[in-house]
């Protein structure tokens, strides 16, 4: 008796292990990825998008802030002096010329010019800082890491400011572009040309008396990339309050999105991986339009009826030897 439940006990054991191993050899290794990867999809939705954005700031005086070329061309700037008094009105501090147009470079009002950005008649692109200005008085301004970077890049829509046990929630009026700046410069004075006066012999000999030239104002600090806004006049600001930013780059209503984790890149142009019927994957060109952080707008490259790899391409690696940076 003994022996027979031995062998009935035996043949179970040997049923069970016979059924795993089939159905080990008769599962399908996926294609798409190494084994172990769990490969997730999605396809395009629509919906309405925000690029919102909340940043720390702080209320400074007299903040620095760039000031863009408004085309591609030859910067040239003019003889203005610079001045420690702000501008009463926009005023004309350099010229780009776009072949035989030019593109004036204006100061606003209410700032002064901080500084020479590039040397003259360098060549610079649309939007490239060229000037540094400082805003006259109380200002707002707030860092920006490079996380937030592209997010924020292009023009502010809207910024809202709340004062930290203070006033708000306030408009806080974006100046300047949000940039990295580097030192401005301001050139040094030419010595005016002079013709030495007649000698005469008999004449006493002049009284000595040390003539200096004037010296070029300092220029403004190379700053991080930054945004910098002005409150309304009736707000009341102490120096060195901290400021919660509430800053509105973009919005747009039923556009198509994706997941970032399916998006290489998060500006302009983009690369996804679509998955086909073969359970292949196969990497298309995407242009990228805003980004709330969770998802952003596919404007071009896909109809919407794709299936979309989890996560999305990533840049080849670099192969042995090869120089990167």
């Amino acid at each position: 008796m003994k022996r027979r439940v031995g062998v009935v006990a035996a043949s179970a054991a040997a049923l069970v292990l016979s059924g795993c191993t089939s159905d080990a050899e008769t599962a399908s290794t996926p294609q798409l990825e190494a084994r172990g990867t769990v490969l997730t999809t999605v396809q395009p939705t629509r919906q309405d998008l925000t690029n919102q954005i909340s940043l720390a700031g702080k209320v400074g005086i007299n903040p620095v802030f760039g000031i863009v070329a408004p085309a591609e061309g030859e910067l040239r700037f003019t003889e203005r002096q610079p001045t420690t008094v702000a501008v009463s009105r926009d005023t004309w501090v350099a010229t780009v010329w776009d072949g035989d147009t030019p593109r004036k470079v204006y100061v606003p009002e209410g700032a002064t010019m901080a500084g020479r950005l590039m040397a003259d008649r360098s060549p610079v692109s649309k939007g490239m800082p060229v000037v540094s200005a400082r805003h006259a008085g109380y200002g707002i301004t707030a860092d920006i890491d490079s996380a937030q970077a592209y997010r924020i890049s292009g023009a502010v829509k809207q910024i809202k400011a709340q004062i930290k046990n203070g006033p708000g929630p306030f408009d806080c009026e974006p100046v300047g572009t949000i940039a990295a700046l580097p030192a401005g410069t301001f050139p040094e004075p030419e010595p005016a040309a002079t013709t030495p006066p007649a000698v005469n012999p008999s004449a006493a000999p002049p009284v000595s008396s040390e003539t200096r030239e004037p010296a070029a104002p300092e220029g403004s600090e190379a700053t991080g990339l930054r945004l910098v806004c002005t409150a309304p006049e009736k707000v009341r600001l102490i120096n060195g309050s901290d400021v919660t930013l509430d800053v509105i780059t973009g919005r747009a209503e039923n556009v198509m999105v994706l997941p970032v984790e399916a998006v290489a890149g998060l500006q302009g142009r983009g690369k996804v991986d679509i998955v086909g019927e073969d359970r292949q994957r196969r990497t298309v060109d995407v242009v990228l339009g805003i980004s709330d952080g969770k998802v952003v707008e596919i404007k071009k490259g896909l109809t919407g009826k794709e299936t979309i790899a989890i996560p999305g391409p990533n840049l080849p690696a670099p192969e042995a030897g090869e120089v990167t940076g």
